[in-house]
């Protein structure tokens, strides 16, 4: 199965069935609905089939695949896949289903055309895709500015109040710093033979200038920080992610952030492995204010979906400090809470939506006792919660662990300062779920009809899967670090840093 040319059909598939999804008639909703939904669980099941077919053991680079394009500048369509990117890939395959599942009833038919929104999210699947199976730099830089394009639609026609704001300004910030990549993607051309392949550029990185190399890894680091977001490239994520659809939220700080750190990891760091270790101290100063800083701003929201949103800028604090720890350690627990962060907080975005469209309002003053009325609703947002604040026993506790103790072997200032923002995030997720679901009930609540309604069959179908793999993941992580390991063992080699502890995950437990 290794020559079976997963990658190319994983990236089609979604576009064909947008296709498809587009030219259903306005009027047949639900016909349009169930073919995205079937579509979907087609690439969730192409993407098992590519993760059984994986070799742990095998070449860094897998499933590889290579096509004419653009002969003049020796750019091709070239697919292959490491541990990190194949994690990604079949995070976005889970939760794409449950995502349109979801968002099944959120599509007004008599306002807004139904099939164009479901078709968004299948090109949106297909842009995810083909931004974490690219192993040509161009290839890459085109899916990374044509992923904007779904999304920016999906806000800015199917949004919240501010909607076209928010769409405006999450494309303006994208599109800014792919501005600052494709400069550096065009001088990587220049220095590095007028070859975009991955492997052939890691090979010329070698006899890049110290001066070059530090202001082609400035370009693709800049528009990578945005994409994250880092701090302080951060402002565009709580105004996108409050204005969105709720269930397209949860791509959008599930899957599409992540790009961000992915980049990081697959170009800046083995690309440009002194440039690395040169800007490493600054991208730690400012993992660490965005810790913090983000988990203040987060205690303070009183938009629910807004609180996610800035809850995730926190999380990718965490990832930041991580992947610029340098150790084996610190960098899987990095790629770890790139997976772990989707589930939770995909989780806790849906949920959120689910409470919103009941209520018809994000704000938390608009809630209050909420439990009362949806007390199993209630506890999925509790457990969300929970899995977002890393609590022992679900996914994100492993993740921020090794993140933390990778951290600290190396860097011990930082890692004690990251500490203060897991109290923070207890605060925050407490607060508001103390505020929306429990004390004294709010009467307006009684009188809107959608809150006497508890969490209904198709909401059980959507959260379950995402609660079990947070429980699985948090007791038994081995199936996904020993995917990771590899391939983060092979970036930090790449970056040529002394590695002072290194670790492996075996059998859900750290080991030396």
């Amino acid at each position: 199965m290794k020559d079976f040319p997963f990658l190319s059909i994983l990236t089609l598939l979604p576009l064909v069935g947008a296709a498809v999804v587009a030219f259903i008639p306005k009027s047949k909703g639900s016909l349009a609905k169930t073919i995205a939904l079937v579509w979907s669980l087609a690439v969730l099941a192409l993407s098992i089939g590519m993760w059984v077919a994986f070799q742990v053991d095998g070449d860094r680079f897998q499933f590889r695949e290579s096509y004419q394009w653009i002969p003049t500048w020796n750019a091709r369509f070239t697919f292959a896949t490491d541990g990190i990117a194949l994690v990604m890939l079949v995070l976005i395959a889970v939760l794409v289903p449950l995502v349109i599942l979801a968002s099944w009833n959120d599509v007004d038919e008599t306002q807004r055309s139904v099939p164009t929104y479901f078709a968004l999210l299948l090109a949106l699947e297909c842009t995810m895709i083909g931004v974490f199976a690219a192993a040509d730099v161009f290839l890459f830089y085109v899916f990374f500015e044509v992923m904007l394009v779904p999304m920016y639609f999906i806000i800015g026609s199917y949004g919240g109040q501010r909607r076209q704001y928010a769409a405006v300004k999450f494309f303006l910030y994208s599109l800014v710093g792919g501005l600052f990549m494709l400069a550096a993607v065009i001088g990587l051309w220049v220095v590095g033979g007028h070859n975009f392949d991955w492997a052939h550029l890691k090979e010329a990185s070698a006899a890049f200038e110290t001066d070059t190399a530090r202001w082609l890894f400035l370009g693709f680091f800049i528009a990578f920080a945005v994409k994250a977001p880092f701090f302080p490239f951060h402002t565009w994520l709580p105004d996108a992610g409050g204005a969105a659809p709720a269930p397209a939220a949860a791509l959008l700080v599930g899957v599409l952030d992540k790009v961000g750190t992915f980049g990081i990891l697959r170009y800046c760091l083995p690309l440009f492995p002194e440039a690395a270790r040169w800007f490493a101290p600054a991208a730690l100063i400012l993992g660490v204010i965005g810790i913090i800083y983000a988990a203040l701003l987060a205690v303070g929201q009183n938009d629910l979906k807004r609180l996610v949103s800035y809850t995730s800028i926190a999380h990718f604090g965490f990832i930041g400090i991580g992947i610029f720890a340098f150790t084996t350690q610190a960098g899987t627990g990095s790629v770890l809470y790139m997976v772990n962060h989707g589930l939770a907080t995909g989780l806790l975005f849906l949920v959120v939506g689910m409470f919103v469209a009941r209520r018809g309002s994000a704000l938390v003053s608009d809630f209050g006792g909420a439990g009362k009325l949806v007390p199993v609703l209630a506890g999925v947002l509790f457990f969300a919660g929970l899995a977002s604040l890393a609590l022992p026993g679900t996914a994100p506790f492993i993740s921020e662990f090794l993140v933390l103790i990778g951290t600290f072997t190396t860097h011990k200032v930082y890692a004690v300062i990251a500490t203060v923002g897991i109290i923070l995030a207890a605060a925050y997720v407490l607060w508001m779920f103390q505020r929306t679901t429990q004390g004294t009930l709010n009467p307006a609540l009684t009188e809107v009809p959608a809150m006497q309604k508890d969490i209904t069959l198709r909401e059980k179908v959507v959260v379950a899967p995402l609660v079990l793999l947070l429980l699985l993941l948090g007791f038994y992580p081995k199936p996904v670090t020993d995917v990771i390991n590899p391939a983060v063992q092979a970036t930090m080699q790449d970056v040529g840093t002394t590695d002072p502890a290194p670790t492996a995950v075996a059998n859900g437990k750290v080991a030396p």
